[in-house]
């Protein structure tokens, strides 16, 4: 058994979490970003916005415009970070290669917790094949839905 499969039955048995940098994944040049998924809603909020201002007035325009980033910032946005992140684990989990790649450009960390309550995480400068073969055989499982989007 190679280490990405120990570590695939691990994620699936919720036993390690795979931390994935949002920021990183979700820009152009990144094989997971979808440029109208951030742009399309961006560009719809600006133009009704600025089609209230031109046509009725600019109070309007400008409840428009708040009320616009408020559903793009706290509805639409999670959604696409849980998307970039789905779209990322399944990259990095199909091949050694691609979790190599992005791991040594420190788009990913791992993280478990012991029986003991030990923590136990890894980053690019630690070896993530080495830090898999070292986990201790007694981990806890770990929360469902504790997904580490955040910034690695």
């Amino acid at each position: 058994m190679t280490e990405l499969e120990r570590l695939r039955e691990l994620l699936d048995a919720s036993q390690v979490k795979l931390g994935v940098h949002i920021r990183r994944m979700n820009s152009s040049g990144s094989p997971v970003y979808r440029a109208a998924e951030n742009l399309v809603p961006a560009v719809a909020i600006l133009v009704v916005s600025l089609g209230a201002t031109a046509l009725l007035h600019f109070y309007l325009g400008a409840a428009m415009l708040a009320v616009g980033c408020w559903w793009w910032l706290t509805r639409y946005m999670p959604k696409v970070r849980d998307a970039v992140f789905d779209r990322t684990a399944a990259l990095v989990l199909t091949s050694e290669r691609d979790f190599d790649f992005w791991w040594a450009s420190g788009a990913l960390s791992l993280y478990a917790k012991s029986g003991e309550g030990q923590e136990v995480a890894a980053t690019r400068r630690t070896d993530w094949r080495q830090w898999v073969r070292d986990l201790p055989p007694d981990l806890t499982t770990l929360p469902t839905g504790a997904q580490d989007t955040g910034s690695v």
